[in-house]
Formats: C-alpha cells, structure tokens, sequence
C-alpha cells in the first residue's frame, strides 16, 4: 500500500452484536484466541496499516469494550437499535464527517482477516476502474445461509442477495459474502443515506449498496479470501474452531522457522510467543503470552510457560510451570514438577525436581535440591531470596524469605534457613535426632491391644 493511501484510510470495526449465543457475559468479541481478545487480535492487524482513524460500533455491552480498548486510540460510536449492518456503519458517520478517504469496514468477531487481505481490498478499490465499492468474498465448503455474490466474467459485481432474499438458483452459487467491504467515504454514507429495509428481515443491509450504486451503472468488484480468514465467531463451539485454525497456522510457522514439534497438535502457542531456532517442544506443552525462547531450548511434556524468558541452551520439565516473571539463563535446568515465578535462574543453575522458587534469584550453577521452596509471602507482603554463585541447597529445604545464601554456601537437608547465610559456610538448621530403644515395638504392641478389643 502506497504512502498516499495509507494516510487516507479509516476503519470501521462492527461490534455491536449482543452475541446471545456464547452464554456470557464477557462480549463475544472479547473471548480470547491464543491469549488476546479476538477484537485486539483485529485491531493490530488493522493498526499495521496506520489507518488515521478507527472507529469502533459498540451496543449492548459497550462499557466492557471501551474498557478494554482504553488507551488504544480507538473512536467509538453507539448503535442503539439492532437494525442491520448498513445502519450500524452508518452510526460512524459523525465520526468520519469530515474525512474524504477510503474506509475499510470490518467485524470484531471476525478475527483473523490478514494485513496481506486488507491491503488488497483496499489497493483493489483504487484500481485504474474505481469500483465504487470493495467486497471481500469466500468460497466455503458448505455456503450455508451466507449471502450469495454473482459476477461478471471481469469479476464485477452483477448482484448481491441475502440468503433469505435468494432464489434457488442463487443459492446454488458458491461465491459467498464475508460482510468485510472497502468503500470511499463519500460513496459510503450517501449510499447508506438511500438503503431500505423493504427485505425478509426488515433491516438496512450494507451490501445494499453495492446494488444502489450498480442501479445508477457504477460497478463494484470482489477480492477473495481463504474461508479460514473470514470465520466469524457466534458460539462456543465457533470460537474453538477458529482458536483450532489459528494454532495449527502457528504450529505450522513454527516448524517452518526451525522449531521441532513432536506431536505438533498438542501444543498451545499464544499470540505473542518467540521462538529460536533448532528448538525442541514434547507433546503436551502450554505457551501463555508473554513467552520468549531462545535457541537450542528443550521443553519437555506437560509443562506449562507464561510471562517467561527462556535463555539458549535451558531446558525445561517435563511438569514444569514458569510463571510470569521467571527468566532462565543459558544452559540452564527446570525439571518435573519446578515451579517459579518472578524468580531468576543463573546460567548453568539447576532445580531439578519438586521445588517452588518464588521471588528469587538464583546464582550461576547453583544446584536446588528436591523439595525446596522460597517461602516468600507472609500472608501480607512479598519478599525476595538470593542464593549465590555455586550454592548447594539439600533437598526438604525451606528458606524464609528476606534471606540470602552466600556463593559457595551449603545448605543441608531438611533446613529452615531463617538468617542469612555467609559465602562458603555450612548451614543447617534442623532438631538433634534422637532415637529410643524398643519403643517402636511397644508402640505397636499397646496399639494391636487396643484395636483387638
């Protein structure tokens, strides 16, 4: 897209819908898809074209979307009646009053539209023919009660009918309507100025337009996308299906881009995950936002990663979970059942299994033995624990944060370090055992007794 066209772009993002259907009260077009509502997956792809403005319709359940989109730069407007697509564009008008360029309308609940696809639509619309309008259009398995488009042999539009308007003839054509359109903003509100409802449904219909404007011999054109590109999301069980659509491109990037994955459909990437190359990820492995992997990473099976930083070479499980805030250096070792959060793991440092390391930070090739945890809340505030360079911390260990174990320090087993403990010095701190001759014996003597009564 040309710098000229760029900056006389506006966007329209339809979502005013109530969306009965998902059973929820969280608005439909902010169930989340890989970790981000499907309205902000949307909205970056719309914001890659720099558009000068961008207008959101919103109705029932406006408070939650203007919420979500504080801070984005986002105009709204309000569609208080439900009264079709051509009426809840045209609630933008007063927004767009005094902009003169072209304008792309889209669908909150149709998330995965790609820039490559907006792009085209809008570079088609200022082609040397100047349709009057842009329609973006599908051709899918099974074309439902999707709005039929028939075309000229030049791929101009000749007619646009809704379904429930279609003869059966009509029906029968494969070339559907997604609803996505790019229109002149001139072109757009005079058009929708002269729509009406004289239809099955009694609505005004945007692609009414395309027809309005064919009547007076101005023609408008179709550009085509993949059906995967133009899901929308209604239910539960079409949100799954477009999340499932989304990981299995993501999946497919990934081993694309140097990523081994052993059982590709079992694991879970976020929007936002960064991977290295000549990675390898086991079955069973959960990405939330926030992930960053370097090179030469393993992750083993069944762990689950968010908010973490993962340094070249680490490796990772199998039941690990690093929360947010958990940074692991290069060459480093997680492994079954390790949890952290906010805590820092030094180059070549290891806690191979069964511990909790919580708001720490944790020295280069330092070893954490088995069972030990970072005791780091009091039920009121949150506190740190250093360990050092090559410190040994036994297994059973409990260390009572504020503390710090020195470089080179030992800790025994079974401790409760509660003091801070000196660079190479042995800690521990556990009761003296005692052992008592033949009371075990008379213990379960006395006990038989008891129970054989």
């Amino acid at each position: 897209m040309s710098a000229t066209v760029a900056e006389n772009l506006a966007a329209i993002v339809l979502a005013a819908g109530q969306g009965t259907r998902m059973k929820s009260d969280i608005h439909k077009v902010l169930h989340p898809i890989a970790g981000r509502p499907m309205l902000h997956h949307l909205l970056a792809t719309v914001g890659a074209l720099a558009p000068m403005r961008t207008i959101v319709v919103v109705g029932a359940g406006r408070e939650q979307i203007e919420a979500s989109l504080d801070g984005s730069g986002a105009a709204f407007a309000v569609q208080s009646e439900q009264l079709g697509t051509g009426h809840a564009v045209r609630q933008a008008e007063s927004a767009l009053s005094d902009f003169d360029g072209d304008v792309l309308i889209l669908y909150g609940d149709v998330p995965l539209v790609g820039e490559a696809t907006m792009r085209g639509m809008i570079d088609r619309l200022n082609a040397d023919d100047r349709p009057v309008a842009v329609v973006l259009a599908f051709r899918p398995d099974n074309a439902a009660a999707y709005g039929r488009i028939v075309t000229e042999g030049d791929g101009t539009i000749a007619k646009m009918v809704e379904y429930k308007d279609a003869t059966p003839e009509e029906r029968a054509i494969d070339l559907c309507n997604s609803g996505l359109m790019a229109v002149r903003a001139r072109d757009l509100f005079d058009l929708l100025g002269r729509i009406g409802n004289d239809n099955a449904a009694g609505e005004y219909y945007l692609p009414d337009i395309v027809m309005l404007a064919l009547a007076e011999g101005r023609r408008s054109a179709v550009v085509e996308a993949d059906p995967w590109e133009v899901a929308g999301v209604n239910s539960r069980a079409e949100l799954a299906a477009v999340e499932g659509e989304w990981q299995r491109r993501r999946r497919a990037s990934a081993m694309a881009e140097g990523t081994t994955l052993i059982a590709p459909e079992t694991v879970w990437f976020a929007h936002d995950t960064v991977l290295g190359r000549d990675i390898v990820i086991e079955p069973n492995v959960f990405f939330g936002p926030g992930v960053t992997v370097a090179d030469r990473v393993v992750v083993r099976g069944f762990s689950h990663i968010e908010g973490a930083t993962i340094g070249a070479g680490a490796e990772v499980g199998p039941y690990a979970r690093l929360r947010p805030g958990a940074v692991l250096g290069e060459k480093s070792k997680i492994g079954n059942f390790v949890e952290m959060k906010k805590a820092v793991l030094g180059p070549g440092a290891k806690a191979n299994h069964l511990t909790y390391l919580g708001d720490a930070d944790v020295g280069a090739g330092a070893n954490i033995g088995a069972g030990t945890i970072t005791c780091n809340y009091d039920g009121y505030f949150k506190y740190r624990t250093e360990i050092g360079e090559g410190a040994f911390i036994g297994s059973n260990s409990a260390l009572v944060a504020p503390v710090r174990i020195g470089a080179g320090a030992i800790v025994g087993a079974g401790s409760v370090i509660t003091r801070d403990v000196e660079a190479d010095a042995l800690a521990v701190a556990r009761a003296q055992q005692e052992a008592k001759p033949g009371r075990a014996k008379r213990f379960r003597e006395v006990m038989s007794a008891k129970k054989n009564k």
